[in-house]
This record gives structure tokens, C-alpha cells and sequence, in this order.
């Protein structure tokens, strides 16, 4: 998860079932630095909102990954937050 405060272009929503419920989860694209370890992009979360970041330049394929683990890690968020 992270923590963010960077401006980005809304491409759309990823839809996600938690339980009974299903959360419109932003997916929004931005240029993101790479650092060799890391995949940019995934889940963040920004005070009271969260959402996915992909990176601008990415393959379509990373841009799939990254939506994929961010989904995943938005899942686990929501669960906490709901369920806690």
C-alpha cells in the first residue's frame, strides 16, 4: 500500500466484491519512477481515499498486473476497514 499526494488522469473504475458489497475502486494513470526492485503502481491509499495507480508507460500487460495487485491489495484494505 502507499501513500501518495501526486497529481494523475482518471482512466476508470475497477469494481470489486467485498462480501455482499461491490466498491468502484478508481484506477487512475500517472508517470511512475522505476527502481529495478519494484513494480510501480498498485493500491494507495490518500487520506480518506484510495484507489489504483498504473503507470503512464507501462506494456498493456504491466498496466494488467499492476490493476490485478492493486485490486488485490484494495480487497485486503476494504476487508480491514469494513470487517474491523
Amino acid at each position: 500500500m502507499r501513500e501518495t499526494n501526486v497529481s494523475s488522469r482518471l482512466l476508470g473504475y475497477v469494481q470489486l466484491r467485498v462480501g455482499a458489497r461491490i466498491i468502484a475502486v478508481p484506477v487512475q494513470s500517472m508517470k511512475l519512477e522505476r527502481d529495478g526492485r519494484h513494480q510501480p503502481g498498485g493500491f494507495y491509499v490518500e487520506g480518506s481515499q484510495f484507489g489504483i495507480y498504473v503507470d503512464d508507460e507501462a506494456a498493456e500487460d504491466e498496466v494488467a498486473e499492476q490493476i490485478r495487485a492493486g485490486s488485490n491489495e484494495a480487497v485486503l484494505h476494504i476487508t480491514k476497514k469494513i470487517f474491523n
